[in-house]
């Protein structure tokens, strides 16, 4: 353990002197953004409604159209519709979704609610606080605390039944006026399951997976999509949720990455009192692609690093890869904590992801050459390098590495709200 905290240590050191000049280098370019922001307009949201309806009285009408009320959408009606918008989501299917995943909200999902005040909604279905998670690796585990000490004590993650909380928020929506909501079967996969996943399960879950399997009908297919975001500049649209952005499963980010768009847009549509010119409001929302990457870049990459590490493969690089990251959450101190509140969606800092990155990569190095470097651990070495880095840098180029490092440098990110011009309708 020594020589893991002295590895943890010169690690740190070392990349604390490559981040210094980064950051360096960041901060010129911060403040010759500053310097345009403040000749521009300001961007401040007003904390009270400024909104004006638009168009007619008539029935049928409505400023906004959202299309799915699922988790971002039904949060997005509710949200604009306070706000004193009339808006109509439709919904193929009002009944409560069936759905196996996406059932934790992680504590920065949790404040986002708390933001939009749907906080009530997850009172009532049953949800457990979730305060961490443990990690297990051939018999060893560790375990990852929330870092929740600064936050009041209602703030924890929550675990829940899917489609009732999604029931909860169409409640929430369908309780505004100004809003409307329209209306394996031969027994091999249960086999399988028993012979060959079962007995890897581990022993404080294997009685509760046996149990669920018996239950007839019970066995369904959770898809695990990956897609990163891309700006769709459609004059009168706009995509949220899973339609725009989707991310492996294993940290259960997200929902909260889709309640953090929301605030988002509703922040960028609060100061706009006319929606009738669709071409320029939607220049305008191209902001939102920028404004929305310090949570979604960090959930979506640690989501998707995180499942490829664990993943089941016979390459040793791979093997020493897994070993180093439970090894490096085991530190405990900054080392855990900031990964944690990472995870957690709590310190939601692209530049703070780069660096846990780089302290593991370090860490692990080290690891492979105590206690004395040899030709054959400089290769282990150089190989858990090269793995990692295939693992992690085409997924930062796929969330935009200057969106994310560099976000002052994008210019949708100073965009004003536009002046009212002629009318044209804008639907999300």
């Amino acid at each position: 353990m020594a020589e893991q905290y002295m590895v943890g240590v010169i690690g740190g050191v070392i990349a604390s002197l490559l981040g210094s000049v980064f950051l360096y280098c960041n901060s010129l370019i911060r403040f010759r953004g500053q310097r345009k922001l403040n000749r521009a307009a300001s961007m401040e949201f007003p904390k009270k409604n400024s909104v004006n309806k638009t168009g007619s009285e008539g029935v049928g009408t409505a400023d906004i159209i959202i299309v799915g009320a699922g988790v971002a959408g039904a949060a997005l009606a509710y949200s604009l519709g306070k706000d004193g918008r009339r808006v109509r989501a439709i919904e193929r299917d009002l009944n409560a979704p069936n759905s196996m995943a996406g059932e934790s909200l992680i504590p920065g999902g949790y404040l986002k609610l708390i933001e939009l005040g749907l906080e009530d909604c997850v009172d009532e279905i049953g949800a457990q606080r979730l305060l961490g998670y443990t990690l297990y690796k051939d018999g060893k585990e560790a375990h990852v605390s929330f870092p929740l000490e600064k936050s009041q004590s209602h703030v924890a993650g929550r675990t829940f039944h899917n489609g009732r909380f999604v029931q909860s928020l169409r409640k929430k929506v369908a309780s505004l006026h100004n809003e409307q909501v329209p209306s394996v079967s031969n027994g091999e996969m249960a086999c399988y399951l028993k012979t060959q996943v079962a007995p890897k399960v581990l022993p404080e879950l294997y009685d509760s997976f046996i149990s669920a399997i018996e239950k007839k009908g019970n066995i369904r297919i959770s898809p695990n999509k990956i897609m990163a975001a891309a700006p769709h500049l459609t004059p009168g649209a706009l995509l949220i949720g899973d339609a725009l952005n989707m991310r492996h499963a294993i940290t259960g980010g997200g929902m909260t990455v889709a309640l953090s768009d929301v605030v988002i847009l509703r922040d960028l549509i609060r100061p706009l009192h006319d929606l009738s010119d669709a071409f320029t409001v939607s220049k305008y929302l191209e902001s939102f692609y920028t404004l929305r990457k310090p949570m979604s870049s960090t959930i979506n990459i640690l989501a998707n690093v995180l499942q490829k590490i664990f993943s089941a493969s016979s390459n040793p690089a791979m093997e020493n890869l897994q070993h180093t990251f439970l090894g490096y959450m085991r530190l405990g101190g900054m080392f855990s904590y900031g990964a944690s509140a990472m995870l957690c969606g709590l310190c939601p800092r692209p530049l703070s992801l780069a660096f846990h990155f780089l302290f593991i990569a370090m860490y692990g190095v080290g690891r492979l050459l105590l206690p004395f470097p040899s030709p054959k651990r400089l290769w282990d070495g150089a190989k858990l390098l090269w793995v990692a880095s295939s693992i992690l840098l085409p997924y930062i180029y796929s969330e935009g590495i200057r969106q994310m490092f560099f976000p002052l440098t994008v210019p949708a990110y100073y965009r004003t709200p536009p002046k009212k011009s002629p009318k044209k309708s804008f639907m999300h």
